[in-house]
């Protein structure tokens, strides 16, 4: 039974928020949870939109967190479709767009980020696609396997994670495939030049065309169709379709219009390790927030994992327990026939060098990613269950003999030791 002694309030009906409402009723707080969602799904999870659901391996259902019966069970009030619009800090209110006014004890800011568009003539045009939420994917699922049928072509503005695994998606219907991409390899923001080629190999294999070094400046077409794509390098492309994946944004107007501390390097809601913001009755989780790390630098992570996490820790939080939010950002995706993971972070100019063991021919291997001899990142392709011990050797912050690192004969819990 649940008592009106306190109120916490959620905004955003994603992963981070959903995880963070089981959270408080499986850590026995027995006061009020409101959960705002400006979808009118229930709360699901992304992965599954550029993966599964996407190549037609698994089913619409399969994407949710919960039945929807759950939230009733856990006595957890929905406000699904219904946006957020203000946030009264004085008096501990939320307003949404209907009016209704919601007061709170603690409110957790779980709102997100939003793809970000194309700004080229042409985009009003049909079959033009971003891919965020799970409307999103139902469109273009709709349109890859119409593609796949009628032989037609689907170009891809941005190589990184999502454009990729759109592309795997799209081939597995049989979709014709280009990928523009401003660098000169694939996943460039995250593996540098060094694996990215290795990425292009594989997509190429599978059919998927690459055009690096341009920039999509117009989208050509015709009684409000799709017909070609042009580049600032003097390219057009066939096209019946267009997917912008050139990254997304943090959904902060909320925050910002409440007055809370932004980070001004990731755009980001500022929050310390306990994903508190700069008012001490709000929190902030999962894409939007930008965390306070040891080394008193902030970062934001868009991953599936720092939702996951990131909820429970701020719903802890909100209940007064002692929470520190730092663990290593962790990546999964499933390309074809190869499964990978990466865990940490380390950018074009952050290492000094990279370090394989196993067969990079066969796509069986790990790259790690050093600076000073210390891993910064690492990334396991077909082989399975080393992400732990990875992200022992980036937490420990240990110098190791790189000639070891690559051995694998060594294994990677003795170097931990090291």
């Amino acid at each position: 039974m649940v008592d009106a002694h306190r109120t916490f309030v959620i905004i955003g009906g994603g992963l981070a928020g959903a995880k963070a409402a089981e959270t408080l009723r499986t850590e026995g707080f027995t006061g009020r949870v409101i959960l705002i969602g400006d979808e009118r799904d229930h709360p699901y999870e992304r992965p599954p939109l550029s993966k599964g659901y996407l190549s037609g391996g698994e089913q619409r259902d399969r994407v949710y967190l919960h039945e929807p019966a759950w939230y009733a069970g856990a006595e957890i009030e929905l406000h699904l479709g219904q946006p957020a619009v203000h946030i009264d800090r004085a008096d501990r209110s939320v307003r949404l767009g209907d009016g209704t006014v919601l007061p709170y004890d603690a409110l957790l800011l779980a709102t997100g980020a939003e793809p970000r568009r194309l700004d080229v003539p042409g985009t009003e045009l049909a079959e033009v696609h971003h891919l965020r939420r799970l409307s999103h994917a139902d469109q273009l699922r709709g349109m890859v396997a119409r593609l796949g049928r009628e032989n037609g072509h689907l170009v891809i503005a941005g190589g990184g994670w999502i454009g990729l695994e759109v592309a795997a998606a799209a081939r597995t219907w049989g979709a014709e495939v280009t990928v523009i991409e401003q660098e000169a390899t694939p996943l460039h923001a995250v593996l540098g030049p060094e694996l990215g080629a290795l990425f292009a190999d594989l997509h190429r294999e599978h059919g998927v065309r690459f055009h690096f070094g341009g920039r999509i400046t117009e989208i050509v077409g015709a009684d409000g169709q799709v017909l070609a794509v042009r580049t600032d390098d003097g390219e057009e492309f066939p096209a019946h379709g267009v997917l912008a994946a050139v990254g997304a944004a943090p959904r902060t107007a909320l925050a910002e219009a409440a007055g809370l501390d932004l980070d001004t390097a990731s755009g980001g809601i500022a929050v310390d390790s306990a994903l508190r913001t700069s008012d001490p009755a709000i929190f902030a989780a999962g894409d939007v927030a930008a965390v306070l790390q040891p080394s008193g630098a902030r970062r934001r992570v868009e991953h599936w994992a720092n939702a996951l996490h990131g909820g429970p820790a701020a719903a802890r939080a909100m209940l007064g327990q002692q929470v520190v939010h730092d663990r290593v950002p962790y990546f999964f995706s499933d390309q074809y026939d190869v499964a990978l993971e990466y865990s940490g972070w380390a950018p074009p100019g952050d290492y000094d060098q990279v370090v394989c063991r196993g067969d990079i021919g066969k796509r069986e291997f790990v790259a790690f990613w050093l600076r000073d001899n210390r891993v910064l990142a690492g990334l396991n392709v077909n082989v399975p269950e080393v992400a732990e011990q990875i992200q022992d050797l980036i937490r420990s912050g240990h110098r190791i003999d790189p000639h070891h690192l690559a051995d694998p004969a060594v294994a990677l819990t003795d170097l931990r030791a090291g």
